[in-house]
């Protein structure tokens, strides 16, 4: 008796983060881009599914949470920590990519993450 493994249908999640908290839409998209939403759920495979998230510019973000937010990295050189608020980092890069760093820090960091967040597309 041989196990069949059946590959999931691609699927398209589409979430609206009209007047919805960053935090709640997504933790809404990390668990759809895990797959946690299909029945043919494996935690060893990047499921074939798209999450596409609308309306980004009308997030509820407000200015206590814009200007109190930091986003750091270090560049891996001495006094290479760079510091930016999340306003500086709407006003160069965009909402996207806001949404794009907050859906990547709720995904595992293993080899998967990488082609679980090339499916995440932000419309902003």
């Amino acid at each position: 008796m041989t196990t069949r493994v059946t590959k999931p249908e691609p699927a398209t999640y589409t979430i609206d983060a009209t007047d919805r908290s960053l935090g709640r839409v997504a933790s809404e998209a990390a668990h759809a881009l895990l797959g946690k939403r299909s029945a043919k759920f494996a935690k060893n495979l990047a499921m074939p599914i798209t999450v596409v998230i609308e309306n980004a510019g009308k997030l509820n973000l407000p200015t206590r949470r814009t200007h109190g937010k930091v986003y750091q990295h270090y560049t891996g050189f001495p006094g290479g920590q760079r510091e930016m608020r999340m306003d500086v980092m709407i006003e160069k890069k965009g909402i996207a990519e806001v949404v794009r760093k907050t859906v990547d820090g709720m995904i595992p960091r293993n080899r998967l993450r990488a082609p679980r967040m090339k499916n995440l597309i932000v419309n902003a």
